[in-house]
């Protein structure tokens, strides 16, 4: 059985940014047979959704997919892990994104890549559509997520990712930033929780 990591970066972000990186240099070295995959987002969530599912299909055959989510990519995570019964790690994630998108409306630049693009008001209904309910004590869907946040997220308020993952294996720190400070000391925990060796 194949084993592939699917890093979905997070929003204005892109397949260089420091964790995906790490994640890939990580990988590399230590699980060189594990494949590794960062595609950039297109820039609507649906658009996105649709791309990562596209990816997940074109290798399904005998593969078993691991998901990494950062921020926005750890809503889109939670939206792909049941849908493809994968294990996924959550790093600082939007909890309801759909909200704070409101903020961003109109014209938006991607740092990394230049592109120019316009945030919508249906960017924030394709949003909505994605929100999956809480993993609840009892059900077996709880056991497949791992929830990374830092209390110093200036972007994101951790407890609403506390509160919504508590039935879920959780670590939570003290400190730290939206970019979850030193996540490259984690690539090990997230290696074990997906079994990798």
């Amino acid at each position: 059985m194949k084993k592939n990591i699917l890093y979905i970066h997070g929003f204005n972000s892109s397949p260089l940014s420091l964790k995906a990186e790490q994640t890939r240099q990580y990988l590399a070295k230590k699980h060189p047979d594990v494949g590794f995959f960062c595609p950039q987002l297109a820039s609507t969530p649906a658009k996105a959704i649709s791309q990562l599912e596209q990816l997940i299909e074109n290798h399904s055959a005998n593969t078993q997919w691991y998901l990494i989510g950062s921020s926005l990519g750890g809503y889109f995570a939670s939206y792909l892990a049941p849908k493809y019964h994968s294990l996924a790690v959550l790093v600082n994630p939007a909890i309801t994104p759909y909200e704070l998108l409101h903020d961003y409306i109109g014209e938006q630049v991607n740092p990394y890549t230049q592109e120019v693009y316009q945030v919508t008001e249906d960017h924030i209904q394709q949003l909505k559509a994605l929100e999956q309910s809480a993993p609840t004590i009892n059900c077996q869907q709880k056991n497949n997520y791992l929830v990374m946040v830092q209390m110093g997220d200036e972007v994101l308020n951790y407890q609403q990712a506390v509160e919504k993952y508590q039935h879920c294996r959780l670590i939570v720190q003290a400190g730290g930033d939206h970019s979850f400070i030193n996540f490259d000391k984690y690539l090990a925990t997230i290696s074990d929780f997906f079994q990798l060796d």
